[in-house]
């Protein structure tokens, strides 16, 4: 598959479950926009995602560590939410599984394609100063050592690196 020149989120707010489809390669650069999508949708009352991996390149840590979160949001709220994911790659599954968020979430790997035809827009975030960035990743890792006790061990130098940045 070709790379995406510009990685985007192209979403269908109107559908049930809200489908999202990740285009390119999902990380740090492009996770707040994700991260304030989620939050709007779940303001508005949604409780349902579904996300269409098939055209995603690769993710990154601060990417799952978002998805991490909104899966976290989703079990308080009141009718609980959910979040898919579908169509993953092997190795975008494997990262998943490795983190121990198919705790959180659902791993759909027989999922059909989702029906975007009522896709409007594409989810775009404004880039982040380099605070703003910084506390994004901290709080994308601390999402994943609450999603699995054991991601501690493998993000402990990111963490103490990102919060004695903040606190400088």
């Amino acid at each position: 598959m070709a790379e995406v020149s510009q990685p985007s989120f192209l979403v269908d707010t109107q559908s049930d479950p809200v489908a999202i489809r990740i285009q390119g390669r999902a990380s740090f650069q492009n996770s707040a926009a994700i991260k304030d999508f989620f939050a709007e949708m779940i303001g508005q009352g949604k409780r349902r995602f579904m996300m269409d991996f098939e055209p995603c390149t690769s993710m990154d840590s601060t990417f799952l560590g978002v998805l991490a979160g909104a899966a976290l949001q989703l079990r308080k709220v009141e009718p609980r939410g959910s979040l898919v994911l579908c169509r993953m790659s092997p190795r975008n599954s494997e990262l998943v599984c490795n983190l121990g968020l198919n705790r959180l979430l659902t791993v759909d790997p027989g999922a059909a394609e989702l029906n975007m035809a009522g896709a409007t827009q594409k989810v775009a975030g404004e880039k982040l100063d380099e605070v703003a960035s910084a506390r994004l990743v901290l709080e994308a890792h601390e999402n994943l050592v609450q999603a699995d006790g054991s991601n501690h061990e493998k993000f402990q130098d990111v963490l103490a690196f990102l919060k004695g940045r903040l606190d400088a």
